[in-house]
């Protein structure tokens, strides 16, 4: 559709211009469509361009889902009661504190839709997860970009950002697709800051997608904020270190106040029952998960070597991929596509010369960083 075509359906069907102006999301290129472009073996293709588990799916989830798939005929549990129980355990939380999400991105529009509408803003950072931007164009919500700090979130100028029609607040900790991470200190002392210069008028939702990943002494209990701020949103999600992105199952956890408005939104049955079934074998399946930590944390080192041998440019990062400068990332990526390499181009996240590059296994690391030598030297 042309941009003429766009502007003719707006009239005819009264579609809302903050509608029309959205850019669809663009996912990470799939291995079989790679496939069929380029006439490549999809066995011999590397995709690392979605921040997925490497490990693949956990041996423990599997047979949770065998177990279920005799269950299939009928609806889902339409409130997850087991997985919220298993949940609640886990976090110590009440049940009723939890929602349960189709993926975490689920959640993040969930958010949106219970508090952003025309006449309102929503304060995100500026490269942070673009599903921010999209929730909020979505709504025909005012956006409030703040600029980066050092690639991440710059929380003393999103403090400062916050309008009087802002209802809602997104921070991504650690942050996609920068890999940046706030120390618990500083985002306490945010927190804190917001709730007490505005209250419950301002919704903050704190996206741990990645925290999995963090070393254990980085770590911190970010349920004890949500028992202390009535104004937070705690949201992860079984999609990145516990590796069931097939599955889209994610979670927030917040006061009842928070959890009513989401609930009021939220699709019936919007996990299904393979999803529930896996995410609590996963939750409680303690020795894949740490799997996941060390084969990231070896990855996330053998990259940085490569790119310090390089000499390339990259992003510290606290999650399972890292941001590299490479220049001209449209003609690098494009033949990192050639060589059967996936990777994810940023440049609609205001990020042109850059390259984020998920951790995989140690062989799928070794070709991807051998590509990316050969394309930076002309072979």
């Amino acid at each position: 559709m042309n941009a003429n075509d766009a502007q003719n359906l707006g009239r005819d069907a009264q579609v809302p211009s903050y509608i029309l102006d959205i850019a669809p999301y663009q996912a990470g290129k799939p291995i079989e469509e790679l496939a069929r472009e380029f006439g490549l073996d999809p066995a011999g293709i590397v995709k690392l361009a979605s921040n997925e588990n490497p490990l693949g799916l956990p041996p423990s989830a599997q047979r949770a889902m065998i177990e279920a798939a005799g269950t299939l005929a009928r609806y889902p549990d339409p409130n997850g009661f087991d997985l919220k129980a298993a949940l609640a355990e886990h976090y110590q939380v009440p049940a009723s504190w939890l929602t349960l999400g189709n993926g975490s991105n689920d959640l993040l529009e969930l958010a949106s839709l219970a508090f952003l509408a025309p006449g309102s803003s929503c304060v995100y950072a500026q490269h942070a997860f673009t599903v921010y931007r999209l929730a909020t164009q979505a709504r025909g919500a005012r956006h409030l970009m703040v600029p980066a700090l050092d690639y991440g979130h710059d929380l003393d100028a999103m403090l400062a950002a916050i309008d009087a029609d802002t209802r809602l607040l997104f921070v991504a900790n650690p942050n996609n697709p920068t890999g940046t991470f706030l120390p618990s200190a500083r985002v306490e002392a945010f927190l804190a800051a917001v709730h007490a210069a505005h209250g419950e008028r301002v919704t903050v939702v704190l996206d741990e997608a990645y925290n999995e990943y963090l070393d254990p002494e980085l770590r911190f209990d970010s349920s004890a904020w949500v028992r202390r701020f009535p104004n937070l949103i705690v949201v992860r999600t079984f999609s990145k270190a516990y590796g069931l992105a097939g599955l889209r199952v994610g979670f927030a956890m917040a006061q009842p106040r928070l959890t009513d408005l989401l609930n009021r939104v939220r699709q019936p049955f919007n996990v299904n029952t393979l999803a529930q079934a896996a995410a609590i074998a996963a939750l409680h399946d303690q020795e894949f998960l740490q799997r996941a930590y060390e084969t990231n944390k070896a990855g996330k080192r053998q990259l940085a070597e490569a790119f310090d041998k390089l000499g390339l440019q990259y992003v510290p990062s606290y999650g399972n991929f890292v941001l590299v400068r490479v220049g001209d990332a449209a003609r690098i990526n494009l033949e990192l596509l050639k060589r059967g390499v996936i990777v994810r181009p940023v440049a609609g996240d205001g990020l042109p010369e850059w390259l984020r590059v998920s951790i995989g296994l140690p062989q799928e690391n070794a070709r991807f960083i051998e590509a990316l030598a050969a394309v930076l030297s002309g072979q």
